[in-house]
């Protein structure tokens, strides 16, 4: 796959909640309580997502260029997208953004990349359960059960396309003016939930409880953030020295390195986990507000 030592552990955390949630379905599945298919759809979805964006699916250049991507200049091949390279290119020339806020407006970017990709995994699904709907012909109490599994998925498509266009209009808001001092959360994901948050059907109170477990989730995210960059630190350290034939240091760095992969992949599965609760609690939330 070619994957960088990061990329190996964040694929390492999205394998291991596969698994879990798998695992979960087939008991779910024993129990007779997933007769409509649609967990099982959902997994199928989650393990393409997986697949396309890794680079496991078949395809070329299905994955994110891996790669320093401000030093090299290869990040508007990496966006799939002319409007998102536009604001990319446009942000990069400024000289309204630091090195440290470019590598996290560019982190933004590559949020939004994801976001879209499984817009388009989600509708492709739709899509092909709405073809296979169309053509039964005697209508059942299972085909019932079938569109309410499409009405479903239909919100969901609704939920990811409002999450996109507002995801958007903040990355040309940013490009354009540079970040807001007094911005109360900076990782994508966190700014994502909390916008989401806002228009769900919370009390004030909640809201509140909300906004402080979201900067708990945000700090999670800054220690996962440094972990990964002492790993690319590690794994360079550990390449230099097997090329120079150091075996003193050698076992030295592979024990720190282990130690370091060990813990990227603890903290990027508890990451993700914990961004899987919080989405769920706002989808919810927009679901109360639709009935």
């Amino acid at each position: 796959l070619h994957l960088s030592a990061v990329k190996l552990a964040e694929l390492h955390s999205d394998l291991k909640i596969q698994e879990k949630d798998e695992l979960s379905w087939k008991k779910l599945k024993a129990e007779g309580l997933d007769e409509d298919g649609e967990k099982e759809a959902k997994l199928r979805r989650n393990l393409n997502v997986i697949m396309t964006k890794y680079g496991m699916n078949g395809k070329k250049d299905s994955h994110l260029v891996d790669t320093n991507y401000i030093k090299d200049g290869t990040e508007s091949d990496a966006l799939d997208d002319p409007r998102l390279e536009k604001l990319w290119s446009k942000a990069k020339t400024s000289g309204k953004f630091s090195d440290e806020e470019l590598d996290k407006l560019w982190r933004e970017f590559k949020h939004h990349k994801e976001k879209i990709r499984e817009y388009n995994i989600l509708l492709e699904t739709v899509s092909r359960t709405e073809d296979i709907h169309k053509n039964v012909i005697n209508p059942s109490e299972e085909n019932l059960v079938k569109e309410e599994v499409l009405h479903n998925k239909h919100r969901e498509l609704k939920e990811k396309l409002r999450s996109i266009n507002q995801g958007f209009e903040r990355l040309r808001k940013v490009s354009h003016q540079g970040y807001d001092t007094n911005s109360e959360f900076e990782e994508p994901r966190v700014i994502d939930l909390w916008d989401m948050a806002k228009s769900a059907n919370f009390t004030e109170k909640e809201l509140e409880s909300f906004r402080e477990e979201l900067k708990h989730f945000e700090a999670k995210i800054e220690k996962h953030h440094h972990y990964q960059k002492q790993l690319e630190i590690s794994h360079q350290k550990l390449k230099h020295v097997e090329e120079m034939g150091d075996k003193e240091h050698l076992s030295r760095n592979k024990e720190k390195y282990a130690m370091l992969e060990e813990k990227t992949k603890e903290l990027g599965y508890k990451v993700k986990k914990h961004l899987q609760d919080l989405s769920s609690r706002i989808s919810q939330g927009l679901q109360h507000n639709e009935l």
